[in-house]
């Protein structure tokens, strides 16, 4: 069973849009956001420590994008950023920066925190990653291995605070709600589609058969740009999808599955064939 834990948050001008940090008790590492028209003025000496970053951005199709980093002074880095963007020597634009620092990092250690950071965003397929190349033989010994996949976890905890995903899979493994919803079916015509409702929202599961044609009359233009965004993303391939695709509602998914407009709740069907409006409405009344 998972432990609770209890995280302090700062903000350190009184507002949730400026500097927040976020720590554990009895942890020598912290978690500093920092919207990006902050770095080159803040003042702060913590930010001049040894750690990772993640640099968020949004793509010209409005997908999230993120740059993973390490440095042995993070500010000196962020700066480096912000110059080399100036100078058109690099193109994404961050517009808000989370760092990890602790007191007992060093150069090894960051290297190594940075390689497993960018494996484990790439795995999550949330945000395009931009970084390119990471530093695979850092030589560790085996406690200080531990240490750092103990950081790892706290850094999930405190950068899913801060309202970013990064590093969560789309479907957890130990999904509570895998009990409370199993899996939904979707069987019409020539579109199959299998799905489950986690504690995020409504997840289509890779495997599902796309319907080609749309009808156009009742097929928002914003479907048509989510099919598209997806397709272009390698997340459809022959009109099956090839990843686990999060959606804001079954009937957004159910649309997107069978190319026209069309009630989720009506259309989802349990093992047992009962819709999810069924299955809820019997849950409303428990």
């Amino acid at each position: 069973m998972a432990r609770g834990k209890s995280i302090e948050l700062f903000l350190a001008n009184g507002t949730a849009d400026s500097l927040i940090t976020a720590e554990f008790s009895n942890w020598n590492g912290k978690a500093i956001k920092i919207p990006r028209i902050e770095v080159s003025e803040c003042k702060r000496t913590d930010i001049k420590g040894a750690g990772v970053y993640f640099l968020f951005c949004k793509e010209e199709d409005d997908t999230d994008s993120v740059y993973i980093g390490e440095a042995e002074n993070i500010q000196e880095r962020l700066m480096q950023h912000l110059r080399d963007y100036a100078a058109e020597k690099e193109t994404y634009y961050w517009n808000t920066v989370v760092l990890f620092v602790g007191r007992d990092l060093n150069k090894a250690l960051i290297r190594y925190l940075e390689s497993r950071l960018v494996d484990m965003a790439r795995d999550s397929k949330r945000y395009l990653v931009l970084t390119k190349n990471t530093y695979l033989k850092t030589i560790l010994k085996e406690s200080q291995i531990a240490a750092m996949e103990e950081f790892l976890d706290n850094i999930k905890v405190l950068i899913n605070t801060l309202g970013y995903k990064v590093l969560e899979p789309i479907v957890q493994k130990n999904e509570i709600t895998r009990q409370e919803y199993p899996k939904l079916y979707l069987n019409i015509g020539s579109a199959t589609a299998t799905a489950m409702i986690t504690s995020e929202d409504f997840v289509l599961l890779s495997g599902a058969s796309v319907n080609e044609r749309t009808a156009p009359r009742s097929f928002s233009s914003g479907l048509i740009k989510l099919r598209d965004k997806h397709y272009k993303a390698g997340r459809i391939k022959d009109w099956k999808t090839v990843e686990d695709i999060l959606f804001s509602s079954s009937s957004t998914a159910a649309c997107f599955v069978l190319g026209y407009n069309v009630s989720g709740p009506a259309v989802w069907k349990n093992e047992d064939g009962k819709t999810l409006k069924e299955t809820e409405a019997e849950k409303s009344f428990e």
